[in-house]
This record gives structure tokens, sequence and C-alpha cells, in this order.
């Protein structure tokens, strides 16, 4: 999946806290670093609970944002999702 940032983000940056990234791939990519913070067993544990919260935050995001996709697609396909066959 492409990098949608370059930017790092902190699980404790009160500022990521806040908003959410406009984007699926932001949300992905911001959760995929996330995650390798939480991973390394190198955060204070305060700063822990605040990267899972964060990260809930994230992939429910990420969730809706799929959702709404599968949303319209029902609506173009007349209200019924097809299975998908490459050609």
């Amino acid at each position: 999946m492409p990098k949608a940032s370059a930017r790092s983000v902190s699980a404790a940056d009160p500022a990521s806290a806040s908003a959410l990234p406009d984007t699926y791939e932001a949300a992905m990519t911001e959760l995929d670093q996330l995650v390798g913070q939480l991973e390394s067993g190198d955060l204070p544990l305060d700063q822990l609970l605040a990267g899972y919260q964060r990260g809930a935050q994230l992939l429910q995001h990420c969730r809706d944002k799929l959702q709404a996709v599968e949303d319209q697609i029902k609506v173009l396909d007349e209200g019924t999702l097809k299975v998908w066959k490459p050609q």
C-alpha cells in the first residue's frame, strides 16, 4: 500500500488524537505507523493506552470509509453487491 505521508506519528501526540485523516490511505498509514510503535515495546504505559485508543479511532474511521464506498457500489449495482470477477 502506498505511503500517503512521511509524517511520523507519535502515540502521545495530542494534535493527532483530535482530527482524523481525510483519506482512507492516510488513516491506514497512520495506523500502520502506530501499530509499529505499539509493537516496539518502547512506549511508556500511558502512551500505550493513548496509542491504543487512537488506533481504535483510526480503525473505525477506515471501516466507516470502506462501508461508505460499499454502500455507493450497491446503489450503482441496483442494491446488490456482486462478486467481482477479473477479466
